[in-house]
Parts: structure tokens; sequence; C-alpha cells
């Protein structure tokens, strides 16, 4: 599954795989993928140097990359408890009340509060950057469009490659006049932030948009033969993200959401801001409901609504509350019938590109002999 781009960087296949848990990048880069670690999660730089630590150690040479979440335009100056002070108290009670409703416990006394959702603050962005570019990473990924221009320089001058995630090709264009490298177009389907255009729709309308730069389908991909699709639609790889989670080197800490998961059909899913305050893909539950319940206080904007829930998020999953428990993951869901092995999801994955590969290429050679 070679294209221009998987050449490039010295992969086996043009899959590139996005997840919060090193050891599941680590098996997408050695299964001959590029795995992709995503940084939102951590709030300390030497969290993250931990973990791309063991990541050097259990790729076995191959390349992975780093993927952040930070705003285009370099705003300084701007704490985290300045924007905790933002947050309207009626917003606050809401939180206590949906918590109170579902019996949510309370945390015990002197327990930390759990993972504060930070990564999408730019100088927590930028110090996981000081960190990840002292390590060989060979691509940048940016999920909230374009980074900044220093940023992209910063990279450029240690030989990075630079994506940016585009759900339009008004987005794909922006990109690339901004010098990116690389476009994830990232159809409705897909998990977490995403837009309005379907992913059958955009991948064509990106790629015709930014030729020659390279574009990886991204949004309901999860067989072999929806990636020989993207392929035909002029992408270069796909970008799969969602497929990992049930995979048995992800670790969500909590086995009744892998449950809700693997039992979840692709009708399953809601776009809604109640994780971050911008429209992501997740698992439909009561916590959503709330949220985009007209009667409600409505979400924040980000990154108020992330800073709003991060603690909540973090009791509903340590205590299991089912009604409430959910994670960003895109339709392909209903595909995530077992726990498998990154390696298993692989031959899978490569096994269905060449079924579906072999199948058009009789279809086209029947055509030219009819």
């Amino acid at each position: 599954m070679q294209t221009e781009l998987s050449r490039r960087l010295g992969i086996e296949h043009a899959i590139f795989g996005f997840t919060p848990f090193p050891a599941v990048a680590a098996a997408i880069s050695r299964a001959g993928g590029f795995g992709v670690l995503g940084a939102v999660r951590y709030s300390a730089p030497d969290e993250l140097a931990r973990d791309l630590d063991w990541m050097q150690e259990h790729v076995d040479g191959r390349p992975y990359g780093l993927d952040v979440v930070m705003p285009a335009k370099k705003v300084e100056g701007v704490s985290e408890a300045d924007v905790e002070a933002m947050i309207p108290e009626g917003h606050r009670q809401f939180v206590r009340d949906v918590l109170a409703k579902h019996g949510v416990p309370e945390p015990a006394e002197g327990e930390a509060s759990g993972w504060r959702i930070t990564g999408w603050m730019e100088q927590v962005a930028r110090s996981q950057l000081d960190v990840a570019f002292d390590y060989p990473i060979k691509l940048l990924a940016n999920a909230l469009g374009s980074p900044p221009a220093d940023v992209i320089r910063r990279a450029h001058d240690r030989d990075v490659l630079v994506a940016a995630l585009a759900g339009s090709a008004r987005h794909a264009r922006k990109h690339a006049e901004a010098g990116i490298d690389i476009v994830v177009a990232q159809g409705y389907e897909a998990g977490g932030h995403t837009g309005e255009i379907a992913s059958m729709v955009l991948t064509p309308e990106a790629v015709d948009a930014v030729t020659p730069l390279p574009v990886l389908a991204a949004g309901g991909i999860g067989s072999g033969r929806q990636i020989a699709a993207a392929l035909a639609l002029g992408a270069q790889g796909v970008w799969l993200g969602s497929l990992w989670l049930t995979t048995t080197e992800a670790d969500l800490h909590s086995p009744a959401l892998t449950r809700k998961l693997l039992a979840a059909g692709s009708g399953d899913t809601v776009r809604s801001r109640a994780l971050t305050g911008k429209p992501a893909r997740q698992l439909r539950t009561e916590w959503t409901e709330a949220w985009d319940d007209p009667q409600g206080p409505g979400a924040l904007p980000m990154p108020l609504q992330g800073l709003l829930v991060a603690d909540a998020v973090s009791r509903i999953q340590k205590y299991e509350v089912q009604e409430l428990l959910g994670t960003p993951v895109g339709q392909i869901v209903g595909r995530m019938t077992s726990e498998r092995a990154v390696q298993d999801v692989f031959d899978d994955l490569t096994r269905g590109f060449e079924r579906a590969v072999d199948r058009v290429n009789r279809i086209a050679g029947r055509g030219r002999h009819a």
C-alpha cells in the first residue's frame, strides 16, 4: 500500500494512526504504518517526555509523529487561571446538577481532581513542542488547522513535515497557503472535532484544491476496501483514529467504556459541543443530551468548556457511570465489535485492501474487453 508520501516517510503502508496511547502508536509504526501520538492530554512536559522516551524504545527504529492542538493565531499572556475565571457560575452549577442527578460520587478528600484538559491552550502546546523537537519525530499534526507560522518554520528547520486537519476545501487551501506539507481531509463521520462534509465528498474536493500537496483521507474509514476507495479518490493515505480505541494495546482505564464501544452501532454517535466547546463526534450519552438540550445553558466556547467539564469527565470515567460514560469516536464504531491487537487490525486492513484492488482490477479488465 505504497504512495509517494509513504515512500517519502519510509513506511510500508500509507496508514497513519492517530491515538492518545503510546503503546498503540508504537504498534502502528511497528506494523508498517505511521503512529501519531496525540499530545492534548499531556499537561506536564515531563509526562510527554516520559512517553516519547518509551516510544523511542518500542518503535524498532520506525518513524512516528505527534499531534497537538493549538490555534493558528499566537496569543500570549493568558493563563489557565485567567481562562478559569471566565467560566460562569451558572455553568458550574449545571455540571454539579447533572452529576448529582446521576449519582456520581464526589472525589475523596485530598484526592487529585483528575486529568485537566489543557493541551489545547497555546502555552501548553508550545511546551509540548519544546519537548517533541528533542526527539526524531517525522511529522507534526495540528488538529485546529494550520499551526502558527513560527511553529511551521521551526518544524521545517528540523525536517519535520507539518500536517493540518481540514473539514472543507476552503480550509485545505488556507493550510496550503500557510505552508503546511500535508492536508488531513477529515469528514463528517470522523470522531472528535469534525465539520459537516462527508468524506466521500470532502476527499476529492480537498485533493483538487491543494494538488500537488498530499491529502490524507479521514472519517468513516475502518476497512481495507474503504482505504482503497480513499486512494481511488486521490488521497495519498488514510488517517485513522477511532479504530484503535478497542485494540488490546489501548489503555482506556474503563472496561465499561470498552464494552459500550464494542456494543455501539454506527448511529450511536453525535456531534456535540459537550466535551470541548467545538462540535466533536462522540458516543451519544445522557451527558451529551444534557448539554445539547435547548433548556440547558449550552456549551461554552473552547477552551472554557474543556476546562469546565474536565473534572466531571474524570469522575464519570473513574466511577464508570454507565449512562454518562462516553468518549470521542467516529461512526466507524459500528465495525469495532471485538478487541484485537493492532497487528491483527493491520493485517485485516491490508488483506481487505488487496481484495478490493483485485476486485476493481477484475471489473476494469472485463470492461476493457466488453
